[in-house]
């Protein structure tokens, strides 16, 4: 095994998604992308609703949808802890892109009873997701 690798470990609320040697993570932090490779510094920080991404030891590009979370990275390992994670081939567009219709529609509501900060959260979920579905058609 080359030195230029390192331990993953997303897990979310509900299961274990990965659990494994790679070369690479890409994840939506709070602050914008960060590239981990091996040797990045230690670190630890929330993760936005967005994605996952890693390159396994054997070469192969897998990405996840993630709604939040926790970022660790430690000297031989990173940790993925996400509030909800979801595999990109698992995730609906139709539901994604009807998730992003009621929430703008909300934005725009003039009824005093919307929770405008909700509604923002739930806008950046759903363009998380059609963002995720995107990079997965490339």
């Amino acid at each position: 095994m080359s030195n230029f690798r390192f331990h993953l470990d997303i897990v979310s609320a509900e299961e274990r998604l990965f659990s494994g040697i790679v070369q690479a993570v890409t994840v939506s932090g709070s602050e914008g992308e960060l590239g981990i490779r091996y040797g990045h510094a230690p670190l630890l920080t929330s993760i936005r609703p967005g994605l996952v991404q890693y390159v396994t030891e054997s070469g192969q590009q897998e990405v996840l949808y993630i709604s939040g979370g926790m970022l660790e990275v430690q000297n031989s390992s990173v940790k993925v802890l996400a509030d909800t994670a979801i595999r990109a081939q698992d995730l609906d567009k139709a539901k994604a892109e009807e998730a992003k219709r009621a929430a703008e529609a909300k934005l725009h509501s003039s009824a005093k009873d919307v929770d405008y900060a909700e509604a923002a959260a739930d806008l950046a979920r759903a363009v998380a997701k059609l963002r995720v579905l995107q990079l997965l058609k490339r």
